[in-house]
């Protein structure tokens, strides 16, 4: 009788080839991507959805509980093999990406995630060691826009409110020290990203006022008004109310 065969075993850790440029860098925000050395990288459907999940957890993750989470309405040992073959994809295409063992998978700690990156110059701003040279476009987009899943959403929405409060601090920074373009610039955006978020309002009205510009900063806040009664039946607050009190009596009031 023949001896027993032992079972084929995937091993999916990442090797380097020799020469290869290890620049691998991972998109999330606007959409998603990746690129390898300066080359765009093109991955089915299920493997960017691993990538992603893997991505958005900063330790290692165990297989089981990415396949359970991805494929939710499997058998087990179907949504085992899905993640089996996703990997696979993701090996063949780029092997500087995922490390995989027996039982935990993880991003390899060189790739460049936009996200963290984003992610990192918000809270420095949020700290006040903010870069003079930060460009506020790169807080202006969200986490994988147009993925449903609820654990993209749940991460999506921590995201937002963290970029939303960098640049309201990024404009109020931008407006103290004089750069008012920039620090208007700031504040738009972050009003882009929450129409009725009063404190972008709030901000908005600052750098008017700062500027000189009294028309501008009562046009902010009967904006700010209408939206907030027309959405929420709300009136603004008090804040908002101090800041253009004495402005214009006639267009403040009724």
């Amino acid at each position: 009788m023949p001896p027993a065969r032992s079972p084929l075993r995937l091993d999916i850790s990442p090797r380097r080839p020799e020469g290869a440029d290890a620049d691998v860098v991972l998109r999330l925000l606007d959409g998603f991507g990746v690129e390898a050395a300066g080359a765009r990288v093109e991955l089915p459907a299920s493997a960017q959805r691993v990538v992603a999940f893997v991505a958005l957890h900063e330790r290692p993750v165990l297989r089981s509980y990415v396949a359970g989470s991805l494929w939710l309405d499997w058998p087990e040992a179907r949504a085992a093999g899905n993640l089996r073959s996703a990997l696979w994809r993701i090996q063949r295409q780029t092997p500087l990406l995922i490390e995989a063992d027996a039982r935990m998978l993880r991003l390899v700690p060189e790739v460049r995630v936009d996200l963290r990156e984003a992610e990192g110059l918000a809270r420095r701003e949020l700290d006040g060691e903010g870069v003079g040279g930060f460009e506020p476009r790169r807080l202006a987009v969200d986490l994988l826009p147009d993925w449903y899943d609820d654990w993209v959403l749940i991460e999506r929405e921590r995201f937002r409110q963290l970029r939303l409060r960098a640049l309201e601090a990024l404009c109020e920074r931008r407006a103290r020290e004089g750069r008012l373009g920039e620090a208007l610039e700031a504040g738009l955006l972050a009003l882009a990203g929450e129409p009725l978020r009063e404190s972008a309002h709030r901000a908005l009205v600052r750098v008017h006022l700062a500027d000189g510009n009294a028309a501008e900063a009562l046009r902010q806040y009967a904006l700010c008004r209408t939206l907030l009664r027309d959405q929420l039946g709300l009136e603004p607050s008090e804040r908002m109310r101090e800041l253009v009190a004495g402005l214009d009596a006639a267009n403040t009031n009724g």
